[in-house]
């Protein structure tokens, strides 16, 4: 509350929000701050300790200090958080789970001279098309589209406040999926180009252009 209360005190005085006087500035210092009841929660280290032997976490609360809170994460993520993570991280309730955000300082690669490049061709009929050979087809993320299509549609007919409720998290959902989907691709391409020492190079999209980044 205390940073919220700071950062609109730096937003008016740097006039973010308008000259003294105006509509939106007095909008802004006369309404309360408040928060949605599910809103991100951030805790520092003072707040929230990390124990990654036992993958667990330890929670200051209102109620006292929570200890041996488990979390889970892949075996890349838990050395990644060992090697890296520090500051702040932040509790998010999505869709009925808790997510636990950790923030990780990762040094940036040391630059080098790409010994030729790989070009990738970015469709809808093929998520990507490398010169090496590789074809990420969107067969699968096509039909998992249009079965959620379906899906909506009969969510859509129904006009209640649950079948609303179920439209917005499955749009999440189908974010989410096609967002892993693109990730482990680009990543099987970047690991390629890696082993081989080469660079990448991608088509120019312009914005009449239609395909998966």
């Amino acid at each position: 509350m205390r940073d919220a209360y700071t950062t609109l005190k730096v937003n008016v005085r740097a006039g973010n929000l308008g000259k003294e006087g105006s509509r939106r500035r007095r909008k802004a210092e006369s309404k309360p701050i408040t928060f949605r009841p599910e809103a991100a929660q951030p805790f520092d280290d003072r707040c929230l300790s990390w124990q990654y032997d036992q993958q667990t976490v330890s929670i200051w609360t209102v109620d006292g200090r929570v200890k041996n809170v488990r979390f889970a994460c892949s075996a890349d993520a838990l050395t990644m958080l060992r090697a890296h993570r520090q500051g702040e991280s932040d509790l998010i309730w999505r869709d009925g789970v808790f997510y636990l955000v950790a923030t990780c300082d990762v040094p940036e690669a040391e630059p080098y001279e790409p010994d030729g490049f790989t070009g990738v061709d970015l469709g809808i009929e093929n998520i990507a098309t490398a010169s090496t050979g590789y074809l990420a087809a969107g067969r699968g993320l096509n039909r998992y589209r249009k079965r959620q299509l379906a899906l909506r549609t009969k969510l859509q007919k129904k006009r209640t406040k649950a079948a609303r409720r179920r439209l917005r998290a499955r749009a999440r959902k189908e974010a989410r999926h096609a967002a892993n989907q693109n990730h482990i691709i680009s990543k099987t391409i970047v690991a390629e180009a890696e082993r081989t020492g080469r660079g990448l190079s991608l088509e120019e999209l312009g914005a009449s252009a239609t395909g998966y980044s």
